[in-house]
Formats: structure tokens, sequence, C-alpha cells
């Protein structure tokens, strides 16, 4: 693969990390040994995003939709973050990791809730990329969330409603100053986006791979990078006037 050139790695990588499970009965193991591989190829994404420049590495940890899941299946993935945060927090912190978390945080546990807290109260100040957690995470959910707020300011005065802009909606989302994605990657080769940042996803590069998530290496991140550095993003746009063919 070439050396990626800083100007062509995205600012922004978002990633559906989907196929522990299927990763596990693959191999004839329980569910939860693929919930745990997975986590090691979260700090190894986190590594090489960090390693690359990439500024935002934001992953889907837990949607809203997971609480349906078995409740030994959703109390080992509880397990796995609060273990996650205690060990790695420290690390990350040496990193100049910053976290953030985005999701609905009302009705969380109180064992899960001062944990994501303290990981964005501890990171705050850090300068390097920012590890951005979706926990309890819905994109419809969140919209919804905004709408609220919104028709709450509409309805107290604070707000006419020609004012609700789409840079006003972004700004009352999960992910207000955080910069919408530049690449979405899917693995386990699903090809749906399954609830996850459906506003700020709109013009983001979709990236299909066929590898389960605890199989996502650094290589595979990397491989990834490169497919997007080969890519022309035109947002709604004409092509360039050097890519276009004679007669276009």
């Amino acid at each position: 693969m070439n050396q990626l050139s800083p100007s062509t790695v995205p600012a922004h990588v978002a990633i559906i990390m989907d196929g522990n499970g299927r990763w596990a009965n693959a191999r004839g193991l329980p569910r939860a040994m693929g919930h745990r591989k997975g986590v090691e190829a979260v700090r190894e994404a986190v590594r090489t995003a960090t390693e690359c420049g990439v500024s935002y590495l934001t992953l889907f940890a837990f949607s809203s939709e997971n609480w349906s899941r078995p409740q030994s299946e959703v109390s080992d993935l509880m397990g796995l973050l609060k273990t996650f945060i205690r060990r790695d927090l420290a690390v990350l912190h040496r990193q100049n990791v910053r976290i953030r978390i985005i999701g609905d945080r009302a009705n969380l546990s109180s064992d899960i809730l001062p944990l994501l807290l303290e990981a964005e109260d501890t990171t705050r100040a850090n300068t390097g990329t920012t590890l951005v957690i979706a926990f309890n995470y819905g994109a419809r959910d969140e919209i919804a969330r905004a709408m609220q707020a919104l028709a709450a300011d509409v309805a107290a005065g604070r707000l006419d409603p020609s004012q609700i802009t789409p840079e006003r909606i972004g700004a009352s989302l999960d992910t207000a100053g955080i910069p919408d994605p530049d690449l979405i990657i899917r693995t386990s080769g699903e090809e749906r986006l399954s609830n996850f940042l459906l506003w700020q996803g709109a013009y983001a590069e979709l990236m299909f791979i066929p590898d389960f998530w605890p199989d996502f290496s650094r290589e595979t991140f990397l491989e990834a990078l490169s497919r997007y550095a080969a890519r022309e993003r035109r947002f709604g746009g004409l092509q360039t006037a050097k890519t276009l063919a004679v007669g276009s």
C-alpha cells in the first residue's frame, strides 16, 4: 500500500463495529469472547487513527436498540465498557486522546454514567485525536431529542421557526462541534447504516468491509484509508474539469 498523504487522510472516520457474535460463532466460542476480542480491535483502531492523523474517530459502541438483546449479553457488554474505561483511560489520556460521548444519557445506570462523565472530564483539555463513543445512541432518537429542544425554544418565544436551519439543527445534535464524518466504515459485510449518524453522514463516503470487527486490524484500517484517498468527493457538485471526459 502506498504511503498515506496527510492531505488525503479523512478528518473524521466513523465505524459501525459489527460482527463480534458471528466471529465467535464461526469459531465455536461464546458470543462474549467475540466482544472481548472486539475490545482489542478498538484499541488497535484508536492507535492507528492517532498515528495517521485522523482528528475524530467515532465508534458505534452500543445502540439504543441493543437493550433488547439477552440480559446476559447486555451485562457482558456493560462490563466490557467499564473495564475499557478503567483500564484504558489513563493510557488514552497519556496519548493526548480526547474522549467524547454521544447518545441519550437519561436513565443510564448509576455505575455507567459516572464512568462516561469521568472519561470526558479527564480528557477534556487534550488536543490529539478525539475518540467519540456512541453509547445508548440511535440517530432517530438523537434527531427527535434535538427537535424537541428546538420546539421548546419556539414555544417559549426564544426562537422563530424561520431560524431553524440545517446549521441550527446540527448544533442541536449530540455531535455539536464535531465535523461530519468523511468516511463511515461498517464491518462484517452488512451494507446498511443501522440508525447511525443519519443526519451527519449525508455526504460521507461509505465503505463496507467483509471482515468481522474482531479481525479489523491496523492493515485493514490503512487499506480503508487508502481506498478513501482514491475517491473523489463532489458533495452534489460536478466533477472537476480535469476529470471530465471530452463531450461530458
